[in-house]
């Protein structure tokens, strides 16, 4: 595949920037909804079984599970559903646009995001990709059976509260904690009317759940939930927020000094059965403020190292990767074309600049400033 010195495949990018702007607006994330402050209706889903999101790794692919469609019954919301599959809001609300989070309707077939593709990251230990919202935990491998991933849905950081990035350990762990909100915090409640004491006992008032890991980040930790209907939001202050039976469960399995990646990667590349995947999540907000460039760029790289680590030699169906990158919903799309597609490549244009359909200028503002025009 051709690459320009900068490692960017012109076919990659004359489709990337011809999406109309408008396009773009539909890659923002949905509403921001903070459970603490609002009143969510209540679900009726219980803890699911974790076997759902454990999955064994292929060797020769970084991707696992698969896609489910279910019918959903009278009293099902999409987070019932969700939660049932270890799937959170965010999650959810993407794969089925036009589909009633709170009243889906009987019968009415919902898709489930089941299909992951692996963070370009060790496997080691706890992995969390924010922008996924998503956290995947390695158990150790043990002699003569295959290496295994855990796959969580977490809330994170919302802007002003964003949470951080880089390698930690789990430094303490703390069954029925109390809960003492920083002063930050406390005052925040006080500016929307709500008043928080000094401390919070351990129960169901306690927004840390039953359990909480501390991580080496000062002020951080992964923890539990008294509302599990907000899992998947970005909502918290910083901390990762999972559902109840799900840090329970890592509760008894990670140890203090286990190692903590949190990583960004809004765009990755799967590889299985001879089938090339991406993967493109909403960026976050704090990071909508680059240009649109950055994001083709950075998508282009990890693009590019994919190929290259699985030795991959495929034609590219560069419009859908475009569509992919610019009008993220979480899913993995194939990014192979299929034979019957193939055409005679119409020559490329002189230079990159001829290719392009919109203002050269246009490519240095901001993903926000595009999505108001």
């Amino acid at each position: 595949m051709p690459v320009t010195s900068r490692g960017l495949s012109p076919f990659l990018l004359a489709p990337l920037l011809s999406l109309s702007t408008m396009a773009l607006a539909d890659s923002a994330p949905g509403p921001v909804i903070d459970p603490e402050a609002t009143s969510l209706p209540k679900t009726q889903a219980g803890p699911h079984d974790q076997r759902v999101t454990r999955f064994e790794i292929d060797e020769e692919s970084n991707i696992v599970g698969e896609a489910r469609v279910v019918e959903a019954e009278k009293e099902d919301t999409l987070l019932d559903i969700g939660r049932y599959y270890g799937i959170g809001y965010e999650e959810m609300r993407r794969a089925n646009p036009g589909v009633s989070v709170w009243y889906p309707g009987e019968g009415t077939e919902v898709t489930v995001p089941t299909r992951f593709i692996l963070p370009d990251a060790d496997h080691e230990g706890v992995v969390v990709n924010i922008p996924e919202m998503r956290l995947y935990y390695y158990p150790e491998q043990k002699e003569g059976e295959p290496a295994q991933v855990e796959t969580y849905a977490i809330s994170v950081g919302r802007m002003d509260w964003s949470t951080p990035l880089g390698e930690t350990k789990i430094t303490e762990k703390q069954k029925n904690p109390p809960w003492y909100p920083p002063q930050s915090i406390i005052e925040e409640h006080a500016e929307d009317g709500r008043e928080l004491p000094d401390v919070v006992p351990p129960g169901p008032d306690n927004p840390l759940g039953k359990y909480k890991m501390r991580l080496g980040i000062p002020g951080y930790l992964i923890h539990g939930t008294n509302r599990p209907q907000g899992v998947g939001m970005r909502v918290t202050h910083g901390c990762i927020r999972m559902f109840p039976e799900d840090v329970e469960h890592l509760f008894g399995k990670l140890p203090v000094g286990t190692q903590v990646n949190l990583v960004s990667e809004p765009t990755k590349f799967g590889w299985r059965d001879e089938t090339l995947y991406v993967q493109s999540f909403p960026l976050l907000e704090e990071d909508r403020r680059s240009p649109v460039l950055k994001r083709v760029l950075d998508a282009d790289e990890a693009l590019v190292a994919t190929l290259k680590r699985h030795d991959i030699d495929t034609d590219i169906d560069h419009r859908r990767l475009a569509d992919a990158v610019l009008i993220p919903d979480g899913a993995a799309v194939a990014l192979n074309v299929e034979p019957e597609e193939k055409a005679p490549r119409e020559p490329l244009p002189g230079s990159l600049y001829d290719a392009l359909p919109m203002p050269p200028h246009l490519l240095y503002q901001s993903v926000r400033v595009l999505e108001s025009t």
